[in-house]
């Protein structure tokens, strides 16, 4: 039985770990090849061969997705390898934590500088490859935080992920007349390695603001990125999809 992407070729920024590995092994699962693009190669290519399946490729390459150079040559290097780039997925984005009285500007730069402009830099090296594909996608990991909530600490990171859904609506305009869309997954509380260490009972806390009592996993938004690089969402650009397991929806805390 042919897989829903067989055939097509995803890249996936920042995905060595976390959000970015369950991206690009909901696709590799759905039979696509996947380039993971990170900043550490050899973290990279473990992700890649333990994400390998029989059919298909996942292959690892680095990038500074703050530099537009370093994309640019990273996606002719993909595109050489693969033929074509159907879908990509800008996630990479750091979210470290300081409050404003505490958050210098190289701070505040250094986060807009990846999440915010890496973003943009995404978008603009792969797009010529992404016009020309059967049908085009690009699909951005932006965050509950900044365009719906806010939280102590993260108001360079709330700042960043809004700025991505307002690049997202401009970039849809420009993208329709190719037939490409853009679309992004707001995830809210998920279970990554980056929360390896905290503790159970700051676990705890986080699955008790979700009206599931739980933390979502990385494969839930792998599945919705699929959803949106499918051929069923033609008609759906610069739109958001949160994934939080219901976590903005009380009017108060039961």
């Amino acid at each position: 039985m042919r897989k829903q992407f067989e055939g097509k070729t995803v890249v996936v920024t920042g995905g060595s770990k976390g959000i970015g590995k369950g991206i690009a092994k909901v696709f590799s699962e759905k039979g696509a090849n996947v380039a993971i693009i990170s900043r550490d190669l050899t973290l990279g290519q473990e992700t890649a061969n333990a994400l390998q399946h029989n059919n298909n490729n996942v292959n690892a390459y680095t990038a500074d997705v703050t530099s537009l150079q370093s994309l640019e040559k990273t996606a002719q290097t993909i595109f050489n390898d693969f033929g074509g780039i159907d879908i990509v997925c800008a996630n990479a984005g750091i979210f470290p934590s300081a409050t404003i009285d505490e958050m210098t500007e190289e701070q505040w730069d250094h986060v807009q500088n990846i999440n915010s402009k890496g973003t943009f830099f995404t978008v603009k090296a792969f797009m010529p490859y992404v016009k020309k594909a059967e049908y085009g996608r690009f699909i951005l990991t932006s965050s509950i935080t900044g365009p719906i909530t806010g939280y102590s600490g993260w108001a360079h990171y709330g700042a960043s992920k809004a700025a991505q859904l307002g690049f997202m609506r401009t970039a849809a305009l420009e993208l329709a007349t190719d037939h490409v869309t853009i679309n992004a997954v707001s995830p809210g509380n998920i279970l990554t390695e980056g929360l390896d260490g905290l503790g159970d009972e700051y676990l705890h806390a986080m699955a008790a603001a979700i009206p599931f009592k739980r933390l979502g996993i990385v494969d839930d938004i792998g599945h919705a990125a699929a959803f949106f690089a499918s051929k069923e969402a033609n008609f759906i650009t610069g739109q958001t999809l949160v994934v939080d397991g219901g976590q903005i929806l009380p009017e108060s805390i039961e």
